[in-house]
């Protein structure tokens, strides 16, 4: 049978992209393409976020999450520097403002240095001396965190690999030792193999191919302002987050353009691809209140869900949160910015699922969880993904 390639990817998000990246690199030679709906890479998760190269610091140890972001921010660092990307290592503090938090604040600073994270643990005079217009009881300074334009690292890796764009993947078969997609156009694209970085669709896809992901991707919208003020900030501040939560609050990150970024929320969203309020999929809503977990998720949740609408709906509630870290800014100080759309995986149980998550079928990989810290741990994600996939060629 005739090939067009012999590796098809789904999605030039930067997993994707990583996934060919390294695809290319451990079997050179190898016909890998990358299908893209947009008409470029890097138009939802990837190119909608803080910018930040998480140090690895929260993730539970031994998990995925805390392998491939210790390892991956290194990497990131280095591959940006290799190839004179916006970057720089900042460091981060992660502050407590109430006395409930200081617990939680001393865990996370033991989970840090279990995960081989360099931390240092700050009172309140240590604090004002990295960020003056902070308040807190205490906090914790991570010196391996950065930021990086990820946007711009997604076009790097498009440029080593082929990339075919504005092509919708409508469907999908699996025969006679191949898998052959078909794009809204009506090209046909055969390969033997088959990986799914489709993000906010990769359950969908993963149905497509006739698989059962297990999951459903539940979409939370995160609102983000700049500061109109950036001199009150130097460098990133982070609160102590809900371990009961994926999310990790409301934060103030100076990018590499050194403008200070506010946020995000986390808020459902009306559409997968639903950046303001006022877009409404009605396929997405219909999705996502007749799945299981979405239910239990708001029944279990209900309180933490209503504060962060309020914070959406207004903009002084939302300066009131902010206020907790940096008790100077007003709501004239925050000038909205491009929202972001996270894909959360779900169990049908409501649990949120919390560490990156791989599914198998025949022929076929699919990455059902990747939201954040995935930017900064793409690189050693595309190259577990791209063991996998060689294992399935190997196999069939």
């Amino acid at each position: 049978m005739a090939y067009d390639c012999e590796v098809l990817v789904i999605g030039a998000g930067i997993v994707g992209l990583a996934t060919a990246y390294a695809l290319t690199r451990q079997s050179p030679g190898m016909r890998v393409l990358v299908v893209e709906k947009e008409p470029g890479p890097a138009r939802h998760q990837t190119g909608r976020n803080s910018g930040v190269i998480h140090s690895g610091v929260y993730y539970r140890p031994g998990s995925l999450k805390a392998r491939y972001a210790t390892r991956g921010a290194t990497e990131m660092v280095k591959f940006c520097a290799e190839h004179a990307l916006p970057h720089a290592v900042t460091g981060k503090l992660i502050v407590a403002t109430t006395r409930d938090e200081l617990p939680r604040l001393h865990a996370l600073a033991q989970r840090g240095r279990e995960n081989g994270i360099p931390v240092r643990e700050l009172g309140p005079a240590q604090i004002a001396e990295h960020e003056p217009e902070v308040t807190g009881l205490a906090a914790i300074h991570v010196a391996t965190t950065g930021v990086a334009d990820f946007a711009a690292v997604a076009t790097q890796l498009a440029a080593d690999v082929d990339v075919l764009y504005g092509s919708e993947v409508r469907r999908i078969s699996r025969r006679d030792g191949s898998v052959a997609v078909r794009t809204g156009d009506g090209t046909v694209i055969r390969a033997r193999a088959l990986v799914n970085c489709a993000g906010l669709h990769c359950d969908r896809v993963a149905r497509l191919a006739g698989d059962r992901p297990g999951m459903r991707i539940v979409p939370f919208r995160g609102e983000y302002f700049t500061l109109r003020r950036p001199s009150l900030v130097k460098g990133l501040v982070y609160p102590v987050p809900d371990p009961a939560f994926p999310f990790l609050g409301v934060h103030l990150t100076r990018g590499v353009d050194d403008s200070v970024h506010v946020g995000p929320n986390a808020v459902p969203a009306m559409a997968r691809e639903g950046y303001r309020w006022r877009t409404v999929s009605v396929r997405d809503v219909v999705g996502t209140v007749g799945y299981p977990g979405a239910w239990r998720i708001a029944r279990r949740h209900w309180r933490y869900g209503a504060a962060e609408v309020r914070h959406s709906l207004s903009r002084e509630a939302y300066a009131g949160e902010v206020r907790r870290l940096l008790p100077a800014v007003r709501a004239s100080d925050l000038e909205p910015a491009a929202a972001g759309v996270r894909a959360q995986a779900v169990l049908s149980d409501g649990t949120l699922v919390d560490d990156f998550l791989f599914g198998e079928g025949p022929r076929t990989v699919h990455v059902l969880n990747a939201p954040s810290p995935a930017a900064t741990a793409s690189l050693p994600i595309g190259r577990e993904v791209a063991r996998r996939v060689l294992e399935v060629l190997r196999e069939s």
